[in-house]
């Protein structure tokens, strides 16, 4: 498994690299860059499995090296700002790690990357890259208030709902958050397990369901504890499917 470090300060890149030495030392280091210019030329000519990337380098900000050349790699992005966490998920990222990390918080990174690629013989394919990262079971999320940031687990979050374009994460203990993502891009991303598209503007996690009644016209009525600030109704079309991931049943 080769992978490439994208690190400007010699202290920051000489401990990245002992902790991947250590962490895996069947991983091959096939170059450090410290530039977002180095790395383009880089990039535009040799193929890696991964990338550890720090966003503020010498010479600019490292998003600009996703304007000048394609990049399918996966990548889990080393930082010590937080600002450009929302940014970073939107691309191919793994995990964004806040500096100081240290290996444990490393090594939860890599096996994450390992559990997406693993079932495709430790190769990454850039054709494939977005469909494996889109259907993996997404078990964290990334909340915004004010001037923090904070995570939110998905076993704590009862439904996901969208009002007037806005959706929003709704959790056990009755709180809501405003996420940056579709509810198609959630269906994608949520263990189907646990979670159901419920409606067009609902996501339900099975275990908020309190209550399922049969409704006119052969659908069915929801009732979420907590909640749900609207009526959720299963329309008559999703409600085989809906009794069936009821019972367990996954196609």
């Amino acid at each position: 498994m080769k992978y490439l470090i994208v690190e400007d300060e010699r202290f920051a890149y000489e401990e990245l690299k002992r902790m991947m030495t250590e962490l895996r030392p069947d991983y091959s280091l096939e170059k450090r860059t410290k530039t977002v210019i180095d790395t383009i030329a880089f990039l535009k000519t040799s193929a890696v499995d991964l990338i550890l990337l720090d966003i503020r380098l010498a010479d600019g900000n490292c998003f600009e090296i996703f304007n000048h050349v394609e990049v399918s790699t996966p990548v889990i992005f080393t930082t010590a700002y937080d600002e450009h966490a929302i940014k970073a998920f939107k691309l191919n990222s793994i995990d964004y790690l806040l500096k100081p990390f240290d290996e444990k918080e490393l090594e939860a990174a890599l096996t994450k990357f390992e559990n997406i690629f693993h079932n495709n013989s430790h190769k990454t394919d850039p054709k494939n890259f977005e469909q494996l990262l889109a259907t993996k079971n997404k078990n964290r999320f990334l909340i915004s208030k004010g001037d923090n940031y904070h995570y939110i687990e998905t076993a704590d979050i009862a439904h996901f709902y969208s009002e007037e374009g806005v959706v929003f994460l709704h959790t056990f203990h009755n709180k809501r958050y405003i996420i940056n993502y579709t509810l198609d891009q959630l269906e994608q991303q949520l263990d189907s397990r646990m979670f159901f598209r419920v409606s067009r503007n609902c996501i339900g996690n099975v275990k908020s369901i309190e209550n399922v009644a049969k409704y006119f016209n052969s659908r069915l009525k929801l009732s979420f504890q907590p909640a749900c600030p609207h009526e959720v109704l299963v329309s008559r079309v999703r409600v085989p499917d809906f009794l069936k991931w009821m019972d367990g049943i996954l196609e």
